[in-house]
């Protein structure tokens, strides 16, 4: 059993959402296929949007971005300058990470603190009890990781 879910939305500047996924069992596991963002007003303001997607929850939203962090499962990066012809975005997802929890969005514009729109599709697939295992001992030692 593979199959695709989507979610999107809109989120303000230094916003944080929270995208559940969270099922009472833990055998229901997930992976992101596409993530893309695109400015609320497009062309009309100038922005510099930075969206990132967790593995565990976030306080504070910012427009650092860190590989190394290993509770970062994307990034995506959005730029548009009202003078520009044509807008630049950017995204990186890390598709080989496989989770069963919630996951949270975060955004920050490093220019004006414009809203942002994303789109995120997830393969949701089924876990045998092994990887249900390390899935949630990822995430439960994530938390602590902070």
């Amino acid at each position: 059993m593979s199959r695709i879910i989507s979610f999107r939305g809109k989120i303000e500047d230094l916003g944080i959402d929270t995208i559940p996924l969270q099922t009472n069992n833990g055998l229901i596991g997930y992976r992101i296929t596409k993530f893309q963002i695109i400015a609320a007003l497009p062309g009309v303001q100038t922005q510099e949007s930075v969206v990132k997607i967790y593995k565990t929850p976030q306080t504070v939203a910012d427009g650092e971005i860190d590989f190394s962090d290993n509770r970062l499962l994307g990034v995506a990066y959005y730029r548009d300058n009202n003078n520009d012809i044509y807008p630049t975005s950017s995204d990186i997802i890390f598709d080989n990470e496989k989770f069963n929890q919630d996951i949270y969005v975060t955004h920050k514009d490093v220019a004006v603190g414009q809203d942002v729109n994303y789109y995120i599709e997830l393969e949701q697939m089924k876990l045998d009890l092994s990887e249900q295992t390390v899935a949630t001992l990822k995430d439960i030692r994530n938390i602590g990781a902070e």
